[in-house]
């Protein structure tokens, strides 16, 4: 007690109040607030658009949210042209190109996601459809081409309202590809463009995973898979030592090697010497009756490139492809046990990946973080994330009732 006083009266009465007053601030700081239903509705707004409502649309989404009906408030945020030309543009961006890149031009593979998302299309089609979201005629637009983005380019120097202008077709359509050869965003002129140029095709595999997964090739690593589709291109003794295959290597290859034989038959075109960042190029597909002039088959040369590396190794014939991770560690990305677990061709081995408890996850994580503004982060998000997975697949996998729902789950932080 004869402390305390000391202490007062080295403070002063000033200095006392001064004390207690920043007492009080702080007590009241870190008090838990609660916001009501005028700050939720504009806290959803703002996460959902990226810019506040107006008014009428926040007294409307004020009232529903009074009633209860807080999707129906979140779905009248969505209305907002900013939804979809600002959220779901930096969202989707990204997933274009290796880099991540948020500020990378609007092309074929992100406003396919967003129409998706706009029509409640299936969102497991972004891996196997054949889909492909262009411009309504009325616009006067340049019309899609397979070898430059300047439909796209249009689109976003003109800064229009992508809710409005993009418009439903097929690849099979513009792209003059078969049906059975489509696959998502995977064939897209952007997806083939980012992650088919050069290469051996596994970067199309590996940043599907990235951004459709949630996981990478180490996260996935098992070295008990059978390594007997494992190309010829990879060293069974890396710098003289065939214990780093063994103990590393092998366990990202020997179940992705069989996985990225589904994609044999595709390429990105491109003048190589004219166009090296490849601009104007084209996807390429070998259909039925065409073939590689090195391989004599159906398979792009890029799969026989480096084959003395290991000249015993496995030699790709065709684009029939096998989930070796239905067992072993990687059986807990949760296979849909419906499915054969092998197929041929790129749009097979899609919905092979978007049938997955692991795809759904990642769908409903992603958004999560981008309205919640954080990942999920105690035993309650990640219940909510949960909970939310399992509605988005009984619900016909459509994202935008997870926008809704991450919304109404944090619009009282």
């Amino acid at each position: 007690m004869k402390n305390i006083f000391k202490q007062i009266g080295s403070l002063g009465v000033m200095g006392l109040i001064t004390s207690i007053m920043l007492l009080i601030a702080g007590l009241t700081l870190s008090a838990p607030t609660l916001a009501g239903e005028r700050e939720q509705a504009k806290r959803m707004h703002d996460r959902l658009t990226g810019v506040p409502p107006s008014a009428q649309v926040l007294d409307q989404m004020t009232s529903l949210i009074s009633q209860g009906q807080v999707s129906e408030a979140a779905y009248l945020a969505m209305n907002d042209p900013a939804f979809y030309s600002v959220t779901l543009k930096n969202w989707v961006t990204p997933w274009t190109n290796e880099e991540a890149d948020v500020f990378a031009p609007l092309n074929d593979y992100t406003a396919t996601v967003i129409g998706m998302i706009r029509d409640d299309v299936d969102f497991r089609q972004l891996l196997s459809g054949d889909i492909l979201y262009v411009a309504k005629s009325a616009f006067n637009l340049p019309a899609y081409s397979v070898s430059n983005n300047a439909l796209y380019q249009a689109m976003e120097d003109q800064s229009l309202d992508l809710k409005v202008v993009l418009e439903a077709d097929t690849q099979s359509a513009q792209m003059g590809l078969p049906v059975d050869a489509t696959a998502g965003v995977m064939t897209t002129r952007a997806g083939a463009k980012a992650f088919f140029k050069d290469g051996t095709n596994r970067a199309m595999f590996r940043f599907t995973l990235i951004n459709q997964l949630c996981t990478d090739l180490e996260g996935l690593k098992d070295t008990s898979r059978a390594p007997d589709r494992v190309r010829q291109d990879v060293s069974r003794s890396p710098g003289g030592d065939s214990r780093i295959f063994n103990n590393s290597c092998v366990g990202c290859h020997s179940g992705m090697d069989p996985l990225v034989q589904a994609f044999a038959y595709y390429n990105y075109q491109y003048d190589v010497n004219g166009d090296p960042e490849g601009n104007n190029g084209r996807l390429q597909y070998l259909a039925a009756g065409q073939q590689d002039p090195v391989t004599g088959s159906r398979v792009q040369e890029k799969y026989r490139i480096n084959s003395n590396n290991f000249p015993f190794g496995f030699v790709t014939e065709n684009d029939n492809w096998n989930n070796y991770w239905r067992e072993g560690l990687n059986h807990n990305l949760g296979w849909e046990q419906s499915l054969p677990g092998s197929g041929s061709g790129a749009k097979s081995m899609g919905w092979e990946l978007a049938n997955s408890q692991q795809f759904a996850q990642c769908q409903v994580t992603k958004v999560f973080e981008n309205v919640c503004l954080r990942s999920p982060q105690d035993a309650q998000d990640r219940a909510e994330v949960s909970d939310m997975t399992e509605t988005f697949k009984q619900n016909g996998y459509q994202i935008k009732q997870v926008f809704a729902d991450s919304a109404n789950y944090c619009k009282g932080e």
